[in-house]
């Protein structure tokens, strides 16, 4: 269990706010220096392209919804955001067509199985089941706003850039990599299509798709995506309002139910952050009202979610009281009052 060996890690904050920034530097260096050495897990392959990332890169990046920055080792490397995009693919969907439309078109369940799982779609009536598995991340992706492929094909990236601050740019290395390699999604398209649950034509959906997963980023990006989401869809380096707070809440609670796939309830119970992964070892872990970590390593476990990236997030979830969960023991006194302890 990644989470054993923090157990006697004690808590620093509970709810509301984080330590001090010299306290919250000194933990994400010291998690970067406790987990750097471990060599478990293996660098995905399957993209050919994505099998040459050395695997001993190790990055944490912490943003507070103040703006305020914490980084320990890679955090400038780029690496392409892969399936983290579908978080935030899905919260522009949200802003633009509405909740109950989106929950409606793809639903919020927990498929229980693989994050390219075929049997899921079939077992639900050509239903995608959640935004977070390749099947409802193709059907969300063909919800984006624009007539042709082209203008979805803007709409996501200048959205998914406003999220991070900065311009985004695609890595064409993968996405010509990932569309020579993605007959999986693109027969997942046409099933779906064959259901009624695609908006747009199949192959150019997928293409689109796969542009979006190939767009470059840092963890030190994916920290500012993640802090607009746990600022309520405000940018906390910028300023600008990317969406609403009630898309922000909605983007958090999906991601607590379906972000690391098969493996969320354990996340959930051993960490308790909403939190999405991608296949290149990036892991973005959001604590409402007071930021996102970021974590950056190649070496993947079984289910797809990066080794070192786990354990950083379960030290420094209970290091600096993110668990949405945790709450400060409060101590009775004789007049009934209570306190924190």
């Amino acid at each position: 269990m990644f989470a054993a060996d923090v157990q006697n890690v004690p808590q620093e904050a509970f709810t509301g706010y984080l330590p001090t920034k010299d306290r919250v530097d000194d933990l994400v260096a010291q998690a970067h220096q406790r987990y750097a050495g471990h060599t478990d897990g293996t660098v995905a392959d399957y993209i050919p392209i994505l099998a040459e990332a050395n695997p001993n890169w190790f990055g944490l990046a912490l943003v507070g919804i103040n703006g305020s920055t914490h980084l320990a080792g890679d955090v400038d490397v780029h690496f392409s955001i892969q399936s983290i995009s579908k978080a935030f693919v899905f919260a522009l969907v949200c802003e633009s067509i509405g909740h109950e439309a989106v929950h409606e078109r793809i639903g919020v369940n927990n498929t229980g199985l693989a994050f390219n799982s075929v049997i899921a779609v079939e077992l639900n009536n050509g239903s995608p089941m959640n935004s977070m598995v390749n099947a409802g991340a193709i059907a969300t992706t063909a919800m984006m706003p624009g007539d042709t492929a082209e203008e979805q094909w803007g709409a996501v990236r200048s959205g998914l850039s406003r999220f991070a601050g900065r311009q985004l740019e695609i890595d064409d290395g993968v996405y010509l990599s990932e569309m020579r390699t993605n007959k999986r999604n693109r027969s997942i398209a046409g099933l779906l299509d064959s259901y009624g649950r695609l908006e747009k034509d199949p192959l150019e959906t997928v293409d689109v798709y796969t542009r979006q997963c190939a767009l470059s980023v840092t963890a030190r990006d994916l920290a500012v995506m993640g802090a607009t989401l746990a600022d309520g869809g405000v940018n906390p380096v910028t300023g600008e309002r990317v969406v609403s707070a009630d898309v922000a809440r909605d983007t958090l609670s999906l991601l607590a139910s379906c972000g690391m796939y098969e493996k969320s309830g354990e996340w959930l119970f051993e960490i308790g952050l909403p939190a999405k992964s991608g296949v290149t070892g990036g892991i973005i872990s959001i604590s409402p009202g007071k930021g996102a970590l970021a974590t950056f390593s190649p070496p993947l476990d079984s289910a797809g979610n990066s080794v070192r990236g786990q354990r950083a997030c379960a030290f420094l979830s209970r290091a600096l009281g993110l668990n949405l969960f945790a709450s400060s023991a409060h101590v009775s006194h004789q007049d009934g009052s209570l306190t924190h302890s």
